[in-house]
């Protein structure tokens, strides 16, 4: 499917290891940091991924709540962000419509108990639900429009992104409030990606290099508004692609035909992009299949912008959380630095600095069973 319009982002909201704010991330990823620490740090000692480097947010008192999940607490503070950003007023938010993304939703909190939170027993069901952050910032904003929830893994903040566009484009709303979330940090799901083998086993931060071996897990949330009128100075959304490999539950075939077939149907359709920001999981597979693919669909020398490397793998959220930095990046006509020790791939490129008005950029996404989806945007 595609969705091709022309959308403005006028408000960004970020929250994770890294920062509080999107302009906290800006800042930190300009001075090369980032907030990895031991697991064990987070779950103790005894925890079997205590050694394993992740990201987690580091005020846990703004996350516990007796009425909503932590990540639902984590979804309104970035959707609070977005919305001042964008001046909305109460009359603005209240006709919105809300897209939120999420792979596993408010499981923290609810397969595992989070510490020192003592929830409303009534709020049993919300806190299960992975609507319930949707639901909630409709409540604790006033807004008033229909609210939805995409799940699709990996990929899911790229697709609510994609469904509010088709809402705006089609004339349904002229306002969206997009979300995604996920504090994948819960003991329960990580022995269930080190399971399925797609947690790292070496603890490596380099996503493209030779021993990248597994993904270093964080925690994720960011928000944006997108707006039908034009506001000057904002980037703009060009589109929204995507499609499935119909192939495994598990990996990716080999050439990542639904990766070569989704990059060549973008740059047919938008142009050549000036920066790709890859999906760079980190696992070995992926860090084969997807630098191959890009060069199949977008040639050598492609320049690509990896931002994992600073912020872990959201899972769900971190898509979303990718395309805001990316966004403040793109307002200000300019790329950041690869985080030192970045492995670039032969025939690929890593190159920072401005950036031209209107230039174009790729944000890749692919989740576990196949689906791959790709946001366009532009500069002012």
């Amino acid at each position: 499917m595609a969705i091709e319009t022309r959308l403005f982002i006028t408000g960004l909201g970020a929250l994770s290891g890294l920062g509080e704010n999107l302009g906290s991330h800006l800042s930190h990823v300009d001075a090369g940091l980032t907030a990895f620490r031991p697991l064990g740090e987070l779950l103790g000692a005894t925890s079997p991924h205590a050694g394993l480097p992740a990201s987690w947010i580091r005020s846990r008192k703004s996350l516990t709540h007796r009425k909503w999940s932590p990540a639902t607490m984590a979804a309104l503070q970035v959707a609070r962000e977005a919305v001042a950003a964008a001046d909305w007023t109460a009359d603005e938010a209240r006709d919105a419509v809300i897209f939120l993304g999420t792979s596993r939703g408010t499981a923290a909190g609810w397969i595992d108990p989070w510490p020192e939170r003592r929830a409303f027993p009534l709020m049993a069901a919300s806190n299960s639900l992975h609507s319930e952050p949707a639901a909630a910032v409709s409540i604790e904003l006033g807004i008033r429009g229909p609210w939805q929830v995409q799940a699709s893994g990996c990929a899911a903040g790229l697709d609510a992104l994609g469904m509010a566009s088709l809402w705006l484009s089609a004339g349904l709303a002229s306002r969206a409030l997009v979300v995604s979330v996920d504090l994948p940090l819960s003991p329960a799901l990580l022995d269930s990606y080190a399971a399925t083998g797609i947690l790292s086993t070496t603890g490596i931060n380099d996503p493209y290099g030779p021993l990248a071996a597994g993904i270093l897990p964080a925690e994720a949330a960011a928000a944006l508004t997108l707006e039908t009128g034009p506001r000057e100075g904002t980037p703009v959304m060009a589109g929204y692609l995507a499609n499935a490999d119909a192939a495994d539950a598990i990996g990716m075939p080999p050439g990542a035909p639904g990766i070569v077939a989704l990059l060549t149907r973008a740059r047919a359709r938008f142009g050549a992009p000036q920066v790709l920001c890859p999906h760079a999981s980190g696992t070995a597979s992926h860090s084969a299949t997807e630098p191959a693919a890009i060069l199949d669909s977008l040639g050598h020398g492609t320049n690509v912008c990896l931002l994992k490397p600073f912020l872990g793998h959201g899972i769900g959220g971190g898509g979303l959380l990718e395309i805001a930095l990316l966004a403040g990046y793109l307002r200000e006509h300019r790329l950041p630095a690869p985080l030192p020790g970045t492995s670039c791939p032969e025939g690929l490129s890593m190159t920072s600095g401005k950036l031209p008005p209107a230039a174009l950029a790729f944000k890749l996404a692919s989740a576990l069973g196949g689906k791959n989806s790709l946001i366009a945007l532009q500069a002012p």
